[in-house]
């Protein structure tokens, strides 16, 4: 069954109910909320049904449906536990192109109540065609206890804003942008109101500026660990210059409206040099034109935003740095282990594949204790572990290859130093994390020992 989700004004429209017992009663109760003018049909009525009629907030017939009590209806709804009461009236209101709900019927509706939840002018319906009104209830009172009490104050106070912005503000993409921002903030009686001013000043916050360029953290892919602020700069941005690696599915963010380019250089091939990038965003940017400068991971970290902020400083033109989670972050998420730890690790070295040989030759200690991450570690990561077993690291030092934390294509291969030289390669992104920190997990054996001189230390001090 295809049903058309909608709401309708009921005010002042004539709506006939066959029915007077308890489960008419129910249904008066709904529907005088709407300021509908109700005509109840009858032979057997409700006391309470009598006493709504005597307070003239319904007109009633006492005696059974005839055809000609939908003249002039809007709606019809039936109400009684007769299954050929509610197929006549159904039919006859089928002649009269009117509109029919029977109540536990559903062969003869046209359509069908929802569930409400009501907050002030806030209302969610929720309908399963008939099928269970039981499931319908119970979302019902789900969705009920979720919504804060004040919702409809709230609703009521945003609507007053929407008014005054529609009436003072042209239309374009610029207000509707700022309608959707002030749909996500509250909204109070104050003068000194964020919203407020806002809705008055036609202003929107955290989004990008005309002008300006934005070195954003695109993370390590997944977008939802995005930072909200990187996803209002992506959206409302009139340009995007993004790095090879952030995927699409954070792209989708940015406005149709917004150039995006691919200014990104992948595995030493560079379609366009880094000046080229200086340059493109400074253009961008003295146009008038807002600017992301999306990069991978967190900007600030092997991401040339040193270059890039000297370019736009030397330029004159106005940026700002918005942090990203960083590669490596996710990269430890995905092991499942911590990059430091108070017995094994208590310091975190970053380096890039090129640069990852150590050139402080000072004898190592006898359990180093840090952890080593490096980014593009290449894909022949022989080289590097014998770089490293030559400094003095053990054979048996854990490592870790991660390719594309966190996205959907994650993958992990645990190893050690004296046999990473045999890892087959990652897909990019991929990144290496060395340490005892984060080998695979602790052996039996040593859990035993540690609980045993638990043990016997509890045991002394008895």
């Amino acid at each position: 069954m295809s049903l058309l989700p909608i709401f309708v004004n009921l005010e002042n429209r004539r709506v006939l109910l066959v029915g007077a017992g308890n489960v008419a009663l129910e249904k008066i109760g709904t529907l005088l909320k709407t300021g509908l003018k109700l005509h109840v049909v009858a032979p057997r009525v409700l006391p309470e049904v009598h006493q709504l009629a005597a307070e003239s907030k319904l007109e009633l017939i006492e005696r059974a449906f005839e055809p000609e009590d939908l003249d002039g209806s809007f709606l019809v709804i039936t109400a009684t536990d007769s299954p050929e009461v509610n197929h006549a009236v159904y039919r006859e209101a089928v002649v009269r192109n009117i509109p029919c709900n029977s109540v536990d019927d559903i062969p003869n509706c046209d359509f069908f109540f929802g569930s409400i939840v009501s907050r002030g002018s806030l209302q969610i319906a929720i309908s399963t065609a008939g099928e269970s009104p039981a499931v319908a209830q119970r979302l019902r009172r789900e969705i009920d206890e979720q919504l804060p009490p004040g919702t409809g104050e709230w609703l009521a106070r945003l609507g007053e804003l929407r008014r005054e912005v529609l009436e003072t503000h042209p239309r374009g993409e610029e207000r509707r942008l700022l309608l959707h921002e002030l749909a996500q903030r509250q909204v109070c009686d104050s003068a000194f109101c964020e919203a407020r001013q806002m809705a008055k000043e036609g202003r929107r916050t955290g989004h990008a500026a005309a002008g300006t360029v934005y070195l954003v953290g695109a993370g390590p892919g997944d977008p939802d660990l995005l930072t909200v602020k990187a996803v209002r700069l992506i959206e409302s941005a009139d340009v995007i210059l993004h790095d090879d690696l952030v995927p699409q599915a954070v792209l989708d963010l940015a406005r149709a409206s917004a150039e995006i380019d691919n200014v990104g250089k992948r595995c030493g091939a560079k379609n366009i040099t880094q000046d080229e990038i200086n340059i493109l965003m400074v253009e961008h940017a003295q146009a008038g034109r807002s600017v992301v400068r999306l990069k991978s991971g967190d900007p600030l970290l092997f991401g040339r935003a040193a270059e890039e902020i000297t370019a736009l400083t030397a330029a004159d033109i106005p940026y700002a740095v918005v942090p990203g989670v960083s590669a490596a972050f996710a990269a430890a998420a995905a092991l499942g282990r911590s990059l430091t730890d108070r017995n094994f690790a208590s310091n975190v070295i970053f380096s890039t594949g090129h640069h990852a040989q150590s050139h402080n030759h000072a004898p190592l200690p006898a359990l180093e204790d840090a952890t080593r991450v490096v980014y593009m570690p290449g894909r022949d990561l022989t080289l590097l572990a014998a770089e490293w077993m030559a400094e003095g690291l053990p054979a048996e030092l854990p490592c870790a290859v991660v390719s594309r934390a966190a996205q959907p294509e994650q993958q992990v291969v645990h190893t050690t130093l004296g046999e990473l030289g045999q890892t087959e390669p990652a897909a990019a992104p991929s990144l290496l994390i060395a340490g005892w920190a984060v080998r695979e997990k602790a052996t039996a054996q040593s859990i035993v020992d540690q609980l045993a001189v638990r043990a016997q230390n509890r045991r002394s001090a008895n």
